[in-house]
């Protein structure tokens, strides 16, 4: 336990003074930590198939690569990372594994992750017979193990070709304790597009992520020409790199939560949509002046609706065309829109609350039929007003 735990510490050192410094290149991003997992307590990982990935703080970048190795590129990329001292997963297809094991050394001796992406990535993984997929997948195990030269140097990682799972496959690689990988955000660099294009498209993913495992290939010309700018503008941005290692006895995992494996979705919100408003002081607290006034019946020209000059008016005497003689009219005398200023009234004549006899069903065989009032309401002018004849609206004052 103790020789356990000393390893431990030395592998916490050691990413540290990577991360503080990198010799050569002060303005490198560096690799700011190391996170150690257990394949056998996580088989699928990555958001883009599967609901757990890899337990990482806000901003923070696993950088992957597919495919290789294959020289000049996993040559190239490899320079960049030392360069940087940043530290990578490599998923590394079997046969260029044994074609070149010198860069499978390589990227070991680095301190690199090596996993492993079949045996010949063959299309259509998912679609392939049982026992032709587990082939692809122990072989391609194989062929990392005879590079190095020990099967405990590769990462019980693996990472299906073009993603192309399926249960068959998944069912496999989890009794054998190996780890699934997916991705988090891809940046397309196996399509036809430029270096610019892949490192503004991980840039974007990222951003919308907030953290993750890239997708990236080191047999592609673009990854290598956007590598230097991307890792520069990771730093610019604040984000930084983590390296992943598999645990074993002399390494122990790092200690997480269920919870941090499972990242929360942005919740989509539908229609309608909830509008937070600041909340209101207390009843007893709010001021008369922060209550809106109930309106008067003078404010309708009530009880003389004709009486109330609302617009301003003059007189004018019109002569009558069919017939002999003169009019008197009134016509508007203010410019639209005009200021008028009613008086103030008291309290007292705010308007009332209708009665329900307000809401009477109009009966087309006989007057009004008014809605009953509460026992408790009722009284000798209601009863009277429920007998009313016209078919308008009665208010109670």
């Amino acid at each position: 336990m103790r020789s356990i735990s000393l390893a431990g510490l030395l592998c916490v050192l050691a990413a540290s003074a990577v991360a503080g410094e990198c010799p050569g290149n002060p303005e490198a991003i560096g690799t700011a930590r190391t996170i150690v997992v257990d394949s056998t307590e996580h088989a699928r990982i990555g958001t883009m198939q599967y609901v757990e990935t890899l337990p990482l703080r806000p901003k923070e970048v696993v950088l992957t690569f597919d495919d290789g190795p294959i020289p000049p590129y996993s040559d190239r990329v490899l320079d960049i990372l030392a360069a940087e001292c940043v530290k990578a997963t490599f998923f590394m297809v079997g046969r260029m594994a044994r074609a070149f094991p010198d860069r499978v050394q390589r990227a070991y001796r680095e301190g690199h992750t090596i996993a492993t992406h079949s045996q010949n990535h063959p299309r259509m993984f998912q679609r392939l017979p049982a026992k032709k997929a587990i082939a692809e997948i122990e072989d391609g195990f194989a062929s990392a193990a005879a590079a190095l030269g020990d099967r405990q140097a590769v990462a019980p990682f693996f990472r299906v070709p073009g993603l192309g799972t399926s249960a068959a496959t998944e069912a496999y690689l989890a009794a054998h304790d190996v780890m699934v990988w997916s991705a988090d955000f891809p940046a397309d660099d196996w399509r036809r597009i430029s270096a610019k294009q892949v490192k503004q498209r991980a840039l974007d993913r990222l951003e919308a992520k907030g953290r993750g495992v890239l997708l990236l290939h080191d047999i592609q010309p673009a990854t290598v020409l956007a590598l230097p700018d991307l890792l520069r503008e990771l730093k610019a941005r604040g984000y930084s790199i983590v390296h992943v290692a598999a645990a074993g006895a002399e390494r122990p995992k790092t200690a997480t939560t269920p919870e941090q494996w499972r990242p929360r979705r942005a919740e989509r919100q539908g229609w309608p949509r909830v509008v937070e408003t600041p909340r209101q002081a207390p009843r007893e607290a709010r001021t008369e002046a922060a209550q809106l006034p109930a309106p008067s019946r003078q404010s309708y020209g009530w009880p003389d609706v004709f009486a109330l000059d609302l617009v301003a008016t003059t007189t004018l005497r019109r002569k009558l065309s069919r017939r002999g003689g003169w009019q008197t009219v009134r016509i508007a005398a203010a410019r639209w829109p005009e200021h008028v200023v009613v008086a103030p009234t008291a309290p007292s004549d705010a308007l009332g609350a209708p009665s329900p006899q307000s809401f009477g069903v109009p009966s087309p065989l006989g007057p009004s039929m008014a809605l009953s009032s509460p026992p408790q309401a009722a009284s000798h002018e209601t009863a009277a007003a429920a007998t009313h004849t016209a078919p308008g609206p009665l208010l109670v004052p």
